[in-house]
């Protein structure tokens, strides 16, 4: 590709070195020949013989000009060009490794010029393609650990009550109901996960009321809240707050958010959450205990899988999967989620836009 471009380029400075020529060459033809005799028929002098020396040798000289530059503009361009359009070879050649599945490639970028622009564009774009693939290596892994856990339990219980080494009782049963069951939960959240990434641009946008769908949630969790004696508090400032919305992912996104406080808060402990707005954004803030999460986990709270407890494992049931689906339902309705640690408390913060301040009900 750069050797192709290189001649094209060199073509351009050619053609215009050649029509330079041209115009020089009939100038002196026309012009200066002709000014040339009448000077000499002028002093008297027979301008024949002068004349065809003069324009020998004008000519002679035009064609060394000519031949000397075309040479340094072949030089010069070739040198020059080569150099600018290294990185334009250097892209094609990693296009084809990241064809190949090596991300890590990346172009020099030594040039502020447009072409170095090019280079630092497509690095951001071999990174964004790379975080990506790792991404997606690591949910596979983080799946196929996920799901072989139930299913290893299942197939020993299985294989137990194959070999009579367990009995058919009622206990067996439940044990292998609750892992079935548990299956089917983390299929249910990789689902749910799936269909939060495709969530952007694809919203059933209408008017929501958070007030109504904060309480709902909370009367659907208040039989786990009462097992473990803890305190639920809400706060809110409205009696109603209306925002446009999707109702199905938003309920997802407070569902996800209650399930989290009703898992990890401690049996006696509380959770308060609190609603507030203005003209411009809502504001629903989930605050309940953490004492064993420290600062070093919150930039991986939203991610996928993680969990910064370590005894928050499979005890709970939980797989790490649902702040990361509150964090892409949240963004996909342009809002924001953030966490943090306050006097061993996790606050987690979600962040809407509203339409108007006409949509805020004071209480």
């Amino acid at each position: 590709m750069k050797r192709y471009l290189i001649l094209k380029l060199l073509a351009i400075h050619l053609v215009v070195i050649c029509f330079v020529m041209v115009i020089v060459w009939l100038s002196i033809d026309m012009l200066a020949a002709g000014y040339f005799v009448t000077l000499m028929e002028k002093y008297n002098i027979s301008p024949e013989p002068a004349h065809d020396m003069f324009v020998s040798a004008v000519h002679r000289y035009l064609l060394w000009a000519f031949l000397g530059a075309v040479t340094l503009a072949v030089v010069l361009s070739f040198l020059m060009m080569r150099r600018v359009l290294a990185p334009l070879s250097r892209m094609s050649v990693i296009t084809r490794e990241i064809a190949a599945g090596n991300f890590s490639a990346r172009v020099p970028t030594g040039t502020q010029d447009e072409v170095g622009q090019l280079a630092r564009a497509f690095n951001h774009m071999a990174a964004g393609l790379e975080e990506i693939e790792t991404l997606r290596r690591t949910l596979m892994i983080d799946v196929a650990h996920e799901l072989r856990t139930p299913l290893t339990n299942i197939r020993g219980y299985l294989e137990a009550l194959n070999d009579r080494v367990l009995p058919f009782s009622a206990e067996t049963f439940t044990l292998l109901q609750n892992e079935t069951l548990r299956l089917a939960e983390l299929v249910e959240d990789v689902l749910q996960l799936a269909r939060a990434d495709a969530a952007h641009g694809q919203l059933d946008r209408q008017p929501v009321d958070l007030v109504s769908e904060i309480k709902t949630t909370l009367d659907y969790f208040g039989r786990a809240f009462n097992e473990k004696s803890v305190t639920v508090n809400f706060h809110s400032a409205h009696e109603s707050l209306i925002i446009q919305a999707d109702r199905r992912r938003m309920a997802r996104v407070l569902r996800n958010l209650t399930d989290n406080a009703a898992r990890y808060t401690p049996a006696g402990g509380a959770v308060d959450i609190r609603l507030d707005a203005d003209s411009r954004q809502a504001r629903i803030d989930f605050v309940n205990s953490a004492e064993r999460l420290v600062a070093s986990d919150l930039p991986h709270l939203f991610e996928r899988f993680y969990r910064g407890e370590k005894s928050r494992s499979r005890q709970h049931g939980g797989a790490g999967i649902g702040l990361s689906i509150v964090k892409e339902l949240v963004e996909a309705h342009d809002g924001q989620v953030a966490a943090v640690l306050i006097d061993g408390r996790l606050r987690i913060r979600l962040t809407l836009p509203t339409t108007s301040a006409e949509n805020v009900t004071s209480s």
